[in-house]
């Protein structure tokens, strides 16, 4: 059992409070919706958690399982069982897939996993995310189709079995299939590993797939409104000026949107 819990959270980017004051808690075997307009800190948040030194968190507090995550490394927190799906996955020529999955995976074994239980673990996640078969010897997202490299964070989430992963965007550039495949594989996934999920996306047909068990709308850096599904159906219908007439908040304009690339998360620290 999982339990992330944020409280009072502000975050500054380059000087400018993006998060003021957010709170969420996210347990093992949820399925949280986090929605909102673009530049509104949606991404902010998943950065910060996941320790992406462009995103300075000026108070509050982040823990895992009642350990302090803002005192960890990037590294750390990962192997603490955090994860981060990106919406911008990036290229890392050199490295095979194979290589970088099997020396994150073994960062967090106490002892390394035999090649023989790695190869079979990633063939089925491969052919369960109907990706190429040479896949395990392409270099990481190196000339990957959009879709593709979606698909293979998804790929990344099954092998890491992270307790909490967070999915930004991870459905943007998917075809209906292509969302239909990628949705099954989060769902058999959090069913065999009582996976806790933090959901950031603009499109209820994904939502639709993997039926969150809680929703927020996320508006100038505050948790504004929770619910259950019916609160991404009544976004979906209605978008999000009920909330700010309701809720007397005015959402912020500006895009919040930056690429987290592995680069930024300190992605040497895998090897």
């Amino acid at each position: 059992m999982a339990d992330l819990v944020i409280k009072d959270l502000h975050v500054s980017v380059e000087n400018k409070e993006i998060l003021k004051g957010l709170s969420l808690t996210v347990k093992s075997g949820e399925r949280h919706a986090l929605m909102g307009p673009n530049g509104n800190g949606k991404s902010t948040l998943l950065a910060a958690i996941m320790g992406n030194p462009k995103y300075t968190v000026t108070s509050g507090s982040i823990t895992l399982d009642g350990k302090d995550v803002l005192q960890m490394s990037v590294d750390e927190r990962s192997k603490a069982g955090l994860f981060l799906g990106m919406q911008y996955p990036s290229v890392v020529s050199g490295v095979t897939n194979s290589d970088f999955l099997r020396s994150a995976m073994n960062a967090r074994l106490e002892k390394p996993i035999s090649l023989f239980k790695f190869i079979k673990e990633m063939d089925k996640a491969i052919e369960q995310l109907e990706m190429k078969k040479d896949l395990a010897h392409r270099f990481l997202n190196d000339g990957f189709s959009g879709g593709e490299k979606k698909r293979n964070e998804i790929v990344q989430m099954m092998m890491l079995k992270p307790s909490i992963a967070m999915l930004d965007e991870i459905d943007s550039g998917l075809d209906v299939d292509a969302l239909r495949i990628v949705s099954d594989a989060i769902n058999q996934c959090q069913k065999q590993t009582d996976l806790g999920l933090l959901i950031v996306s603009h499109y209820a047909r994904f939502y639709e797939y993997l039926q969150p068990t809680h929703a927020h709308v996320l508006m100038d850096g505050q948790i504004v409104v929770s619910g259950d599904a019916s609160l991404v159906e009544k976004v979906d219908q209605e978008g999000y000026e009920w909330i700010e007439k309701e809720y007397h908040v005015t959402a912020n304009k500006e895009e919040d949107k930056q690429p987290i690339s592995l680069g930024s998360c300190g992605a040497k620290k895998y090897a």
